[in-house]
């Protein structure tokens, strides 16, 4: 008997096997379009490889029109767009809550570094006002008019001062209660207001705080 097709084919044909051929058009594999044409000719050479890419390209092109076809709804994405935008609003308010949040914190303890840093000062400062009361009455003594301890005296007078130390002992003006202290009161001629006359024993004060009133004598208006 004569054969036609494959004799693969007609030998399972023979043995009573079902036969099934695969006659899809694309190949399911590699998704490149079969030519069945093409693959028996024997010559076909760089043809081949031609309508192959061709073949490529339909199938994409295929592909997309299909993805073009695929329309979202355009209330769909008019909700997803006002729910993106609600959702950024929210998030930068609360990047904007945090920053002032941050800024406030940094404030808070920049100031109380400072105000620390403060305190510390004004205690070295009034654990040294004894020395300087020692230091004054030293000089008025006329115990440190010249040597290495009135050289000492005016150095740590003049360290003292960079960390805003400043001497209250001013006479001749008028009497402010806020840095002085009257001791004594004496009527005094051509006053009109109340006068420094005398200071017992100076005072300081550190930029606008006032570490030690000043112990004055007040001249009054007689």
């Amino acid at each position: 008997m004569p054969h036609h097709g494959n004799e693969s084919e007609h030998s399972d044909s023979e043995q009573g096997k079902p036969v099934i051929r695969d006659n899809r058009k694309v190949d399911p594999e590699t998704g490149a379009a079969r030519h069945p044409h093409q693959e028996a000719a024997p010559d076909a050479g760089t043809s081949e490889g031609a309508e192959g890419a061709a073949a490529e390209g339909d199938a994409l092109s295929q592909a997309e029109e299909i993805l073009n076809g695929v329309e979202v709804p355009a209330e769909e994405s008019v909700a997803t767009g006002a729910s993106a935008q609600a959702e950024a609003a929210e998030l930068r308010n609360d990047l904007l809550r945090l920053q002032a949040e941050y800024v406030n914190y940094r404030k808070r303890v920049e100031r109380d570094r400072a105000v620390a840093g403060e305190m510390a000062v004004i205690g070295v400062l009034n654990s040294l006002l004894p020395v300087l009361d020692d230091i004054d009455a030293a000089r008025q003594h006329g115990d440190l008019e010249d040597g290495p301890f009135a050289a000492i005296a005016a150095k740590l007078e003049n360290s003292l001062k960079t960390y805003g130390l400043e001497r209250i002992d001013a006479t001749g003006v008028e009497f402010d209660p806020t840095i002085h202290e009257a001791l004594i009161q004496q009527p005094g001629q051509d006053i009109e207001v109340d006068t420094v006359s005398q200071v017992l024993r100076s005072g300081y004060r550190s930029k606008e705080r006032v570490l030690r009133a000043a112990q004055v004598i007040v001249a009054v208006p007689a």
